[in-house]
């Protein structure tokens, strides 16, 4: 039996509403800080596209008030489950914009495990909106996803990841970090996420790269999903290299 429910978040952004809407109401925008790859055709009644892990899912855009509201809405699936989306946009004094998001609809079995596991992604892809309009205005960044399933419990899992980079003891933001990655350029820059057991996150100055952790309700699984700036990016090819530094992370 499906269970209902509705989970709401607000943040202030270091942008105009302009700039706000164009991160959460458009594919390109999307892709520079959320999950995945997204697809929005502009106007009411239109659809989107979310595809990830190779599965694509649409909506229909139910609210589109340019600078003010986007929302949308999966078709019911054969169990009744749904997900519909609702961004508020209002603009403040010296540049700023507050987003308001709800999300709502109706969950399966694990709604529980669900219901907390978006709760806690979002804080990470809120800030990583923050920061994609902070440090990159006026760029569209390139999605980069892998995945690790079974990678193992959270402790072993941010100990490899954080090792990785040079960071040692507690994994605090501002701390510097550097990764020697095979077949690309040094990544370089500080952490700005540390939302462990289940985020970590490090900015440099061409990109925003974000590693999520499921949860062992969820599988243990290790998810990068990261958002590339620089204009020379090849795409395939960044995202083969993060893949098989993903499988070859010495874990446990």
């Amino acid at each position: 039996m499906g269970h209902p429910f509705e989970l709401s978040k607000e943040i202030e952004l270091p942008a105009t509403p302009e700039q706000v809407w164009a991160a959460i109401a458009t594919g390109p925008g999307i892709d520079s800080w959320f999950m995945g790859r997204s697809e929005v055709e502009a106007g009411e009644g239109n659809r989107t596209r979310f595809t990830m892990a190779g599965h694509t899912e649409e909506s229909t855009v139910t609210a589109w008030e340019p600078g003010k509201r986007f929302a949308h809405r999966t078709d019911p699936g054969p169990d009744g489950t749904f997900m519909a989306m609702e961004y508020l946009i209002e603009g403040r004094d010296q540049g700023a914009t507050v987003l308001r998001l709800v999300q709502s609809g109706v969950l399966g079995d694990n709604w529980e495990t669900e219901y907390e596991a978006m709760q806690i992604g979002w804080n990470m892809y809120l800030e990583t909106l923050a920061a994609y309009l902070a440090h990159f205005p006026g760029r569209t960044g390139i999605p980069v996803s892998a995945f690790r399933p079974g990678a193992g419990d959270p402790d072993q899992v941010w100990a490899a990841v954080a090792g990785a980079f040079g960071v040692t003891g507690p994994v605090t933001e501002g701390a510097p970090a550097r990764l020697e990655l095979p077949g690309l350029a040094p990544v370089e820059g500080v952490v700005d996420l540390a939302g462990l057991p289940t985020y970590f996150g490090v900015r440099t100055p061409d990109a925003l790269y974000r590693f999520i952790h499921s949860g062992t309700d969820r599988g243990n699984v290790l998810v990068l999903g990261h958002h590339i700036f620089a204009a020379d990016a090849d795409p395939a090819g960044t995202e083969r290299a993060w893949q098989e530094w993903l499988n070859g992370l010495p874990i446990g």
